[in-house]
């Protein structure tokens, strides 16, 4: 198998249906908040791939991804379901969406992208920057950070999966917070990239990953 064989240190469960996968650090493996890894393993003997964006702000002896599992997904459940010491195979890191602890930040995500968007507001955070978090997700996951986060000074807007006149108002408000970063599925990301031009800003200047 392709890529670099990795330890499995913890799986914990982050929110309904949602798990983060710590894993083991390669050596000379040196990633940003926002970049992203191809995972590869092989359950029931069939070798899958799937591409996942780091959640942890920092890499050191671990790092971190978020897992939403679909039910009938053929690598998800399975990742759900590994134990310490188990073994996957990673590539990367890859993709030049990056935070390099130098700005204000605005992290909009929606589902899957609150693991992005935690891990570059928890960098700004800790290196004495601004970070707003707008979150969409009916069932969010993360809360217990979203929470540090606040405690830590962040703005933190968790918003329901229909309630698109909230993210159109976060949006507004915070346009001119700090460097736009969006995190999420096709429709979603379009949504937000509309609404910061709508808000009088450029998204050409967002930072937007597409997860398809």
């Amino acid at each position: 198998m392709e890529g670099t064989p990795v330890t499995v240190e913890s799986v914990r469960d982050v929110g309904p249906a949602t798990v983060a996968l710590e894993l083991e650090t390669p050596t000379a493996f040196d990633a940003l908040p926002g970049q992203f890894v191809l995972l590869r393993a092989s359950p029931a003997d069939e070798e899958l791939a799937r591409h996942y964006t780091l959640s942890s702000p920092s890499v050191g002896e671990t790092f971190e991804l978020t897992v939403g599992i679909d039910p009938d997904g053929d690598l998800s459940p399975w990742l759900a379901e590994r134990e310490p010491g188990d073994t996957v195979h990673v590539e990367g890191p890859f993709g030049e969406i990056t935070y390099e602890r130098d700005r204000d930040v605005v992290a909009v995500a929606g589902g899957p992208g609150v693991g992005p968007a935690v891990s570059i507001a928890e960098a700004a955070t800790a290196t004495g920057y601004d970070a707003v978090v707008v979150y969409q997700d009916d069932e969010p996951a993360h809360t217990d950070r979203l929470e540090a986060l606040k405690a830590d000074g962040a703005t933190v807007h968790v918003l329901e999966s229909d309630d698109d006149g909230e993210l159109a108002d976060a949006i507004e408000t915070h346009v001119g917070d700090g460097q736009i970063y969006a995190f999420g599925f096709a429709e979603f990301v379009r949504t937000v990239a509309d609404e910061i031009d709508a808000a009088g800003g450029d998204s050409d200047d967002a930072l937007i990953e597409n997860f398809g």
